[in-house]
């Protein structure tokens, strides 16, 4: 089944006109916001290359982005920042952000679509859909949307105000160099402190 046509037949199943996919990105890093994404895309719209964000390559993320943007009936993002994330929790910043992304949209929709199996505080008829991102293109599209948006926050904001951490390049997430860099010269005002406890435990038993 095509992630479009998993949509079609929720649409029909729900009876329903206005279908909203909703998923974030961002969870996992050790810096920066975790960012969520909503999308309603026309029933009609089909584009086959529309898939989990995290199965393609940067380059056609970016070009599937400015195709969503262009065909969506409506489309928002939203972040939760990292002080947030500290003073609730992971999970609780990823509810906020998704709640925000669907209350930005100009559309109201009938019915949400979320990656996961959790949700909490939108006020929509919802349904979790695990592995949403590679079975609905709506929730795909959203994933696309979120990666995207927070990447180029990443390399855009993140990187100009602390290069010394190469925030293009890892866009956050713990790699090699990151976590290099964070025992080089020390945790910035966007990392995640209490995502660092091993690294900075590690580095304090040098």
């Amino acid at each position: 089944m095509s992630l479009h046509q998993f949509d079609l037949d929720k649409i029909k199943e729900k009876n329903i006109k206005i279908l909203a996919g909703v998923d974030e990105a961002g969870r996992g890093p050790l810096a920066g916001p975790v960012c969520a994404a909503a999308v309603i895309l026309p029933a009609d719209f089909y584009m086959e290359e529309i898939n989990d964000s995290k199965k393609l390559t940067e380059k056609k993320r970016e070009k599937l982005y400015d195709v969503i943007i262009e065909n969506a009936l409506s489309y928002s993002i939203a972040f939760a920042d990292v002080d947030y994330i500290e003073k609730n929790n992971i999970l609780q910043a990823t509810f906020y952000a998704m709640k925000q992304a669907v209350e930005g949209l100009t559309i109201t929709p009938d019915y949400v679509l979320i990656d996961g199996n959790r949700t909490q505080g939108i006020e929509f008829p919802t349904e979790c859909v695990i592995g949403g991102d590679a079975k609905s293109q709506s929730v795909a599209a959203a994933s696309i949307l979120a990666k995207v948006t927070r990447d180029r926050y990443c390399m855009d904001v993140l990187d100009k105000k602390y290069p010394q951490y190469c925030f293009s390049k890892h866009k956050g997430y713990g790699t090699k160099l990151h976590t290099e860099k964070i025992i080089e010269f020390g945790p910035c005002p966007e990392h995640r402190m209490t995502f660092l406890r091993k690294i900075l435990g590690e580095k304090n038993d040098v």
